[in-house]
């Protein structure tokens, strides 16, 4: 078994499909009628009692007025039943492969309330669910995640992206993990989620789904590039996301026919394992309390949707282009050096290195996965003046993962037999560690994955 370790130094080089055109405005004209209205139990154990469009309607919990989409919940009655009265909207059209724009003008926030924005596929979690803008509570920052069937994994360098990564294995029964953990990041920016995103006068979210990798970015109010909210935005241009999923996973085996949803819950397995530290201090022991006997604290739990776009780089949403169909990137010469050993049960008294001049992949157009370059530099792929270790396996192995408790034993293993002058691939450059990850998201995932086995997809 060989591995190669390519050490490259080079202008930043970043990989994305150009191209898009507009495929569907979700506009306040035509906005619930593009959407159903999902009345079923919360499949996360809130206390929420989801509505139909009449009754949220003529209850005031929506409406389009003055050209923005309201989105709210019902902040003037003590609650009882099911719990308190909300709306859980998901797009009647289902998309494969997708460029997603949401530009908010306000989203839910405060003690109690569980909001999301996300995408999911049939028969979860082997449809895949990409969770593009979600937190509990009083959190301040958004966590980005993915959940799948076995057999994906996100394990991008930590130069190509923003935000922290907190996992790495999206199947949501991964080893080492807790159930329903997935593969996340949380971003940085304070003004990301919650109140600290309704003062900073909101903010715009783009995700990005290709059949090489996903990527979610984040810009605060009136920060956002020009093309992002224009017809024919281009991601390359946009500089690296908060959020890039990349790696050891076949995007298109596990994501597919994804539905666009926005929801608002309560309490259950995320925002009710979560209470406690100020929300507790100052509203009580019991979330389910607070949420039912105190309406007025919910005024602000609400989402306002400037604009929400949806575009393709294909003139159908349910088709993903073939790999023969997209165009095929120029080269541009790069000096690469690179490295060769062996596993210790083959291992020479000596390693040889040598420096060659290898093609990089410098259009906006993702490269054929087939070749020999796709596999070293799958796109997008961020190279900085600084150098970057980047590990391929060769043909009859395994890409080698960041050395990481979240890892399958296998992945562990395979970092095992690296000589030690390999050792910078086990540094915390390849991703944050478990240091400084918010308690929020560790709480999170407590929730039992049994509950979300079920014909309807669950939102986590």
């Amino acid at each position: 078994m060989h591995f190669t370790t390519l050490l490259v130094s080079a202008g930043l080089v970043h990989l994305s499909i150009a191209g898009y055109t507009l495929e569907d405005d979700y506009s306040a004209a035509n906005f619930f009628s593009m959407f159903n209205f999902q009345i079923e139990n919360d499949p996360t154990g809130g206390y929420v009692n989801y509505l139909d469009q009449p009754t949220a309607q003529s209850d005031g919990l929506i409406n389009t007025n003055n050209g923005l989409v309201y989105i709210g919940v019902d902040n003037t009655n003590v609650a009882s039943g099911r719990g308190r009265n909300s709306v859980r909207l998901e797009s009647k059209k289902a998309y494969n492969h997708a460029l997603v724009v949401l530009d908010l003008a306000h989203m839910p926030a405060g003690c109690g309330s569980w909001p999301a924005f996300w995408t999911f596929g049939p028969g979860w979690p082997s449809g895949g669910e990409i969770d593009i803008l979600e937190g509990v509570n009083d959190q301040t920052t958004n966590s980005m995640t993915l959940h799948t069937g076995d057999g994906c994994s996100a394990n991008s360098p930590a130069s190509a992206f923003t935000g922290q990564q907190n996992t790495y294995n999206c199947y949501v029964g991964a080893a080492n993990q807790s159930a329903n953990e997935g593969c996340g990041f949380s971003a940085t920016a304070s003004n990301s989620y919650g109140t600290g995103f309704n003062s900073n006068g909101g903010g715009v979210y783009a995700m990005e789904w290709t059949s090489n990798y996903i990527q979610i970015f984040f810009w605060p109010g009136g920060s956002a590039p020009s093309d992002v909210l224009g017809n024919t935005p281009n991601p390359s241009g946009w500089g690296r996301p908060a959020a890039l999923f990349q790696g050891d996973c076949d995007i298109d085996q596990h994501f597919m026919n994804q539905q666009i949803t926005f929801d608002m819950t309560f309490c259950g397995s995320w925002a009710g394992d979560a209470w406690g530290g100020n929300c507790a201090a100052q509203n009580g022991n019991s979330c389910n309390a607070f949420v039912q006997n105190t309406p007025s604290a919910f005024k602000e739990t609400y989402w306002s949707v400037n604009s929400l776009r949806v575009y393709q780089d294909s003139p159908t949403s349910d088709t993903a282009p073939s790999a023969a169909s997209k165009p095929q990137p120029a080269a541009v010469p790069v000096a690469v050096s690179v490295a060769s050993f062996a596993t210790p049960a083959s291992q020479s008294s000596s390693t040889t290195s040598t420096t060659t001049s290898t093609p990089i992949a410098s259009s906006s157009a993702p490269a054929d996965p087939s070749s020999a370059q796709a596999m070293t530099h799958p796109a997008p792929v961020t190279v900085t003046a600084a150098p970057v270790v980047i590990t391929v396996a060769a043909p009859s192995t395994t890409l080698v993962p960041k050395a990481s408790s979240v890892y399958s034993s296998q992945a562990a293993q395979t970092l095992d037999v690296l000589p030690a002058d390999a050792e910078v691939l086990q540094s915390d450059e390849f991703g944050a560690g478990s240091p400084g990850i918010p308690d929020p998201w560790r709480r999170k995932h407590r929730r039992h994955l049994a509950q979300h086995v079920r014909s309807a997809p669950a939102h986590l």
